[in-house]
This record gives C-alpha cells, sequence and structure tokens, in this order.
C-alpha cells in the first residue's frame, strides 16, 4: 500500500511494506547516481534528495512518525534510543547538505554518503 505524504513543498511516497532503512538507503542510492553528472546542477538535485532524507530522519526524530513497520508487518512504536538514532541520522544529513553547499567535492561527498549508509544500517540499541 503506497501513500503519498506531502508536508508543505516535501513530497515523498511511504510505501507501508517497506521500512524506514529501505526507503532511506533507495534515496543514497539516488544521491550516489546523481553525484556522477553535471556540477550545479548536480549540487541542486543532491540538496533536495538529502533535504528528503533529513526530513524523514528528523520527522521519525521529533515523533512526527511515531510508529514503524517491523518485518512480519505489524506496526511497533519507536524506543527512545531509536529516535536519538534518527536524530544523528538527520544531524549527519545536515552536515552532508552544508559540504555541498560549501563546494562539491564528489570523493568527500561520497565519503560522506558511505558513513550516512553505515549509520542507518546500524541497529540502535533497542532497534528491531
Amino acid at each position: 500500500m503506497v501513500i503519498p505524504a506531502t508536508k508543505g513543498t516535501r513530497r515523498y511516497t511511504i510505501d507501508m511494506k517497506t521500512t524506514s532503512k529501505v526507503r532511506v538507503s533507495i534515496r543514497i542510492s539516488k544521491v550516489r547516481h546523481i553525484l556522477s553528472v553535471d556540477t550545479e546542477r548536480t549540487r541542486r538535485k543532491l540538496t533536495v534528495q538529502l533535504e528528503e532524507i533529513f526530513h524523514i530522519a528528523s520527522d521519525y526524530a521529533r515523533g512526527k512518525i511515531d510508529r514503524v513497520t517491523v518485518e512480519d508487518g505489524k506496526k511497533r512504536p519507536l524506543t527512545i534510543v531509536e529516535r536519538q538514532h534518527w536524530a544523528r541520522i538527520a544531524a549527519y544529513t545536515a552536515q552532508i547538505i552544508s559540504n555541498i553547499a560549501k563546494g562539491i567535492d564528489e570523493r568527500q561527498i561520497n565519503l560522506g554518503l558511505d558513513k550516512l549508509e553505515a549509520m542507518l544500517n546500524t541497529k540502535a540499541a533497542a532497534g528491531p
């Protein structure tokens, strides 16, 4: 079941069958693909994609999205530790956006994306 979500000027769809990690991971893959094209256009596209990642992560961290779907399809509330984990992901994403605004260095951005993906793939202490 796909639910369109609109918040201000942000638009993204939430597929209730996929986990949040998968959705963010897909966006990271899109960012990597965009990175290999054109500098200024790339900077704009990267910023848009990373802002979407930031908003998703911050929505989890602030409690706007208060339940997650686990592998068996059931929903459960987020723990405090998981919210803190999403807050770290949001903060690191903001750092990457800031670095892109200062100047585009493909190698540095790729290293940042690698770290962001590693953070995403590590479980929070009380994670599923």
